[in-house]
């Protein structure tokens, strides 16, 4: 995935404020001021795997825009060109860069809902029943009963979709 291979459509195309996100336990935090670039997910084989998932939603950002709020991620070198960033704490996978920009992780954003992929990438590499799973039977997590007593005493520990002046809590 790169800035280069254009999904031709802006997230927030023209917005000049700013998006907030980080990782999963607040170890690091970032700062976008004005508008993201191409939004996609990427099915490459390195990007499910960096993800451990089917693939990789990012979006590209400017780098002179981008700034660690709280931490700055690990990195791996996934291949000759390029790496991958993650909190070394929890383990949110939080961006691909390459010589050409960065990328951040769609649902690291504290709104992610905003961010809408217009383009998939490395389709040769897409497992074969992601189209389907829109179609498979949908229901709420409390529709679970057999995890009814677990979801009652279920206490989250992740850090608030928003900035905090200290994580975790005193």
């Amino acid at each position: 995935m790169s800035e280069t291979q254009s999904g031709g459509s802006h997230a927030h195309a023209g917005s000049s404020h700013a998006h907030t996100g980080g990782c999963q336990c607040g170890a690091v935090r970032f700062r976008v001021e004005g508008p993201l670039g191409d939004a996609s997910v990427c099915h490459c084989r390195m990007c499910q795997k960096a993800f451990g998932g089917f693939y990789a939603p990012l979006v590209t950002v400017p780098m002179s825009a981008l700034t660690w709020t709280r931490g700055e991620p690990k990195r791996f070198q996934s291949s000759n060109a390029g790496r991958r960033g993650f909190c070394a704490d929890c383990g949110t996978p939080l961006t691909y860069e390459a010589p050409d920009g960065i990328a951040i992780a769609i649902g690291a954003f504290d709104d992610p809902k905003e961010i809408a992929p217009q383009i998939q990438w490395g389709i040769e590499s897409k497992l074969p029943f992601v189209d389907s799973i829109p179609a498979l039977p949908q229901k709420p997590t409390q529709a679970d009963s057999g995890a009814a007593s677990f979801l009652a005493v279920l206490e989250s520990f992740q850090h608030p979709d928003h900035d905090t002046e200290q994580w975790p809590p005193a």
